[in-house]
């Protein structure tokens, strides 16, 4: 029963009645597994160029930036808070003992005058309690250290996004994620005349941060780089909150009556993407950076997967503009089949049933959407979706970046998939956002609604359903021309504990 106090909170969300029983129908259907065909791997599915391929996907990328019309964006989700970074850390507070017991507390203090906020941190130690850090660790007050780093009296690293943390030392100082991130687009991003236009998905109470830290450092990197930065910030839109449910389906309410809603996801900044005025779109992850001595392979793959878009962009455009032109042959047809088959990795078995009017309506529909290369590293065992080509509602087969939630961990054939896959997505993503006349695709508009999920969560000691949307490389992206290409292990080194700030990638 939707209420009047219901109706206003629904109105200021700008969530609508219809949408909002969408989301409830939602509930108790439950979402579909998706079917799948195999496992991409580089021997289906994933592209391994070869050295002289490399170089004509580089050459084709630096022609690209040297024109002018061009726009490039990099666009960086940096909302998540640091706080799971620092789960281990905050258990020892907690614990009943008070000298570094499991392994991780051990590897946490034996290195952390290796940390690149080790400065700050002994500086806050001394504000705090008067001692510096080896004095507090010589008096075995380990936690006194471990609180100055997370508590709000201290650093705040506990409650500060991930972007804002000081991730890697130079001889000159500190850099954040943030920093490298600017860093990063002067070497791939930038346009001809020296711009470098970055965006950053980012919550509402750390705004002003991301801001005032951007106003310091810019002045300095557009120096070092001779760039021009264009720093651009949004939050994640109220309307794509999702409503959470009790364990029956019904909706949940808070103590004081009201509907709760959560955040529905990385999936709902498909519409702050689909908000960016762009060519061409750069995604990655905010934790994942290197130093500067480790950049070059950085570098050279993100260059080389936007060699790739665009070089099949310019092919699907000139498709696309013999098709609009209605002056083709069969034989031309046959040719952007295979195309569409071969190079977008998009099949039908359906397309030797159709005549030449049907073909060339089907082959217009594959070629004029989003398009994204994504890079895939080696399967070594670290968390993440997968490459797999899957079925799609209109009977087609493509490439897509699936869950474990999305696959049928019952069904053995299934599983087996999944564990034997040999490549895994690291989130490193090149995207063209539009079409061969220049109008930007609605990007919500290529969403496949059957790919979100359910998790199980609690508020105020009750259990509650949580709604996640399709995710932003997953389903949200589902209806795309989509090309895996294999990249190395050394371009993706995220950080997921604080830990991992002192593997040697980090140093």
């Amino acid at each position: 029963m939707i209420t009047e106090r219901d109706k206003v909170l629904l109105a200021k969300k700008g969530i609508s009645e219809d949408k909002l029983n969408t989301q409830l129908a939602c509930f108790a259907k439950g979402f579909p597994y998706l079917r799948l065909a195999a496992a991409a791997s580089t021997e289906k599915g994933i592209l391994a160029p070869s050295h002289e391929e490399v170089d004509k996907y580089l050459e084709a990328w630096e022609a690209y930036t040297n024109n002018t019309a061009h726009r490039i964006v990099k666009f960086v989700p940096a909302s998540g808070a640091a706080s799971r970074m620092f789960k281990n850390m905050f258990a020892f507070v907690d614990a009943d003992y008070t000298t570094p017991t499991t392994d991780f507390e051990k590897s946490f203090f034996n290195n952390i005058h290796e940390a690149a906020f080790y400065g700050d941190l002994d500086s806050a130690c001394q504000r705090i309690y008067g001692k510096n850090i080896d004095e507090l660790l010589s008096a075995n007050q380990y936690k006194e250290v471990v609180k100055a780093m997370l508590d709000k009296e201290g650093l705040n690293y506990g409650a500060l996004p991930k972007g804002l943390l000081k991730f890697h030392k130079y001889a000159n100082g500190s850099r954040t994620p943030l920093e490298e991130h600017l860093v990063e687009g002067a070497l791939y991003a930038r346009e001809k005349d020296g711009t470098v236009n970055i965006h950053f998905t980012v919550s509402t109470e750390h705004r002003a941060l991301f801001e005032a830290l951007v106003n310091k450092v810019v002045p300095a990197y557009e120096k070092e780089f001779g760039v021009k930065y264009n720093v651009s910030f949004s939050e994640q839109k109220p309307s794509t909150d999702t409503v959470a449910a009790n364990p029956d389906n019904t909706p949940f309410r808070t103590k004081d009556g009201d509907l709760l809603f959560r955040p529905g996801g990385h999936g709902a900044l498909i519409e702050n993407l689909n908000d960016i005025d762009a060519d061409v779109v750069f995604i990655k992850n905010i934790d994942n950076v290197v130093p500067d001595r480790l950049k070059a392979d950085t570098v050279r793959y993100k260059k080389l997967l936007a060699g790739v878009l665009v070089s099949l962009q310019q092919q699907v455009f000139a498709y696309l503009r013999k098709l609009d032109s209605g002056k083709y042959t069969m034989d031309e047809l046959r040719e952007m089949l295979q195309f569409v088959q071969k190079k977008l990795f998009t099949k039908n078995p359906e397309t030797k049933m159709l005549e030449d009017t049907e073909l060339a309506i089907y082959l217009r529909k594959k070629l004029n959407r989003p398009m994204r290369v994504c890079g895939m590293v080696r399967n070594v065992g670290e968390p993440g979706g997968g490459p797999f080509l899957a079925y799609n509602a209109d009977g087609t087969i493509s490439l897509q970046i699936l869950e474990s939630s999305q696959i049928d961990m019952n069904d053995a054939e299934k599983k087996a998939m999944f564990e034997k896959g040999t490549h895994f997505n690291p989130v490193d993503l090149v995207c063209a956002v539009k079409d061969y006349q220049g109008n930007a695709f609605n990007l919500p508009q290529y969403v496949d609604p059957q790919t979100g999920f359910i998790s199980h969560k609690s508020k105020d000691g009750k259990e509650l359903k949580a709604l996640e949307l399709p995710g932003l490389w997953n389903g949200a992206m589902s209806d795309w021309s989509t090309v895996f290409v294999e990249v190395p292990l050394s371009t993706f080194n995220p950080v997921k504990t604080v830990n991992d700030l002192y593997r040697e990638q980090h140093q």
